[in-house]
């Protein structure tokens, strides 16, 4: 376990520096107050991770330090030790919120053991608290509890507060741009969060777009304008669909990341920026740098640290609670009461492939509450490709011919076409992986795959 702030309270010096010596050489760093007011005017000063008290003490005892600290909300792990105690004392302090109640005198292994057993349940209720937090403040309908988004969550919580820069791979729909917004806010950075979309910007705007220009820069600059690189500075700039750049850009980029200095279009006057770059694709990086669509040198300076947002078919414990939420959502825009989910429609969904990933799924719930009249969604507010899903008549295969002349061509070809995408999925979980092995586009394989409902 990684050293932690711990608050040792007690009024017999003798008592506080025996447990400061054992619980530093447990490589914890450690604080002393004499009684309960010290103890909170040293939490007020900084932090702590866990607080160790008596309970009688002068001028505010245990007691009192517990009730404060409720009354404040502090939510620090609390661990009794007194000589004094007993059942009631007990009750009282637990229902304060004490995690642990030791009685004098005792073996230093019993209280080593409450620390550790302490500051893990404390670590956990971070992770739980930063969890609501991020939802609450944005995470918005970034929502599930399964064993990938847990990793997801604990990978956020771990790098927003360094200023590296990070890159985001996931296919469309996913989230990319949530978990873009959950860095920020949770990286304490006082900045804008600053999101541009390198696809929907034209070229020749994209460059001013990023760096700003100066009046008279080129045709139409009527007035000095602010980059997005500026406008971001001390804050998070977030670069989505980055390889969809012009390469000559990425290089100016790739200055200014280097650097952290930019230059408006129309002048020579170099801007010292506080850039921090999160950079996100729906395709796989690497085989961007290969294909030409993203130089290495920049993809190596943005890939300090890489988040894949799953796909939500690699994640479908969370579908009923996505559901539901969006069941929610659209329910309160339209002023209608909530519907539930049958049986049936909840089979369905988790049988089906989602190929637009979340952003699918909430377009499904905003339909099915348009259609919705009764107080169930049932499958026929589904489209065919999710009602039919799991369906003899979805998954039957054309039967392969005995001769070639027992089928047209036409017939043959979409045999062998069905086919050969089905085993390009099946080796390639990402479509976009799969529509490279097939040497087709990503709308051509996904115009396909709901023409064949695979």
């Amino acid at each position: 376990m990684s050293a932690r702030r711990i608050l040792v309270v007690d009024n017999e010096a003798k008592m506080r520096r025996i447990l400061e010596l054992s619980l530093k050489n447990m490589g914890h760093e450690v604080e002393q107050a004499g009684d309960g007011v010290e103890a909170l005017a040293a939490i007020d000063a900084s932090p702590f991770d866990l607080v160790l008290t008596d309970l009688r003490m002068p001028r505010k005892d245990g007691i009192g330090l517990l009730r404060d600290l409720r009354e404040r909300g502090e939510v620090v792990p609390v661990i009794v030790l007194t000589a004094y105690g007993t059942i009631e004392t007990a009750v009282e302090a637990m229902k304060l919120g004490a995690v642990d109640y030791i009685i004098r005198p005792f073996e230093m292994e019993t209280v080593e053991l409450a620390v550790t057993r302490a500051l893990a349940m404390s670590a956990i209720q971070r992770e739980n608290r930063f969890l609501r937090d991020e939802i609450s403040k944005g995470w918005g309908e970034f929502i599930g509890v399964s064993d990938k988004m847990r990793e997801l969550y604990r990978l956020v919580q771990q790098v927003a507060p360094a200023r590296s820069n990070i890159f985001i791979a996931g296919e469309t729909g996913t989230g990319k741009e949530l978990v873009a917004r959950a860095l920020h806010r949770a990286s304490g950075r006082s900045g804008l969060f600053v999101p541009i979309n390198c696809a929907a910007i034209p070229e020749a705007l994209l460059e001013s777009e990023l760096f700003g220009h100066a009046k008279g820069a080129f045709t139409g600059a009527m007035r000095d304008r602010t980059g997005k690189c500026e406008l971001s500075s001390g804050g998070t700039i977030f670069l989505d669909e980055i390889t969809e750049m012009p390469l000559a850009l990425q290089a100016k980029l790739l200055h200014v990341v280097q650097d952290g200095t930019i230059e408006r279009l129309g002048t020579n006057v170099t801007t010292p920026v506080d850039l921090r770059v999160v950079a996100a694709t729906n395709r796989d990086p690497q085989q961007a740098v290969v294909d030409g669509l993203l130089r290495q040198d920049l993809y190596f300076r943005l890939n300090v640290v890489r988040i894949d947002v799953p796909l939500l078919c690699e994640r479908k414990a969370d579908i009923p609670l996505l559901a539901e939420h969006f069941l929610h959502k659209y329910s309160l825009e339209l002023g209608r009461k909530v519907p539930r989910l049958s049986a049936e429609s909840l089979e369905r969904m988790a049988a089906y492939a989602w190929p637009g990933n979340v952003r699918e799924l909430e377009n499904l719930m905003e339909r099915a509450v348009v259609l919705c009249r009764g107080d169930e969604v049932t499958l026929e507010h589904f489209p065919a490709e999710v009602a039919q899903v799991g369906c003899a008549a979805t998954h039957s295969r054309p039967p392969l011919p005995e001769t070639f002349e027992s089928l047209s061509m036409k017939e043959h070809v979409e045999t062998l076409e069905r086919r050969l995408i089905e085993a390009a999925l099946s080796r390639n979980n990402n479509k976009a992986a799969a529509a490279r092995l097939l040497e087709i586009s990503e709308r051509a394989l996904w115009y396909k795959i709901k023409r064949y409902r695979l």
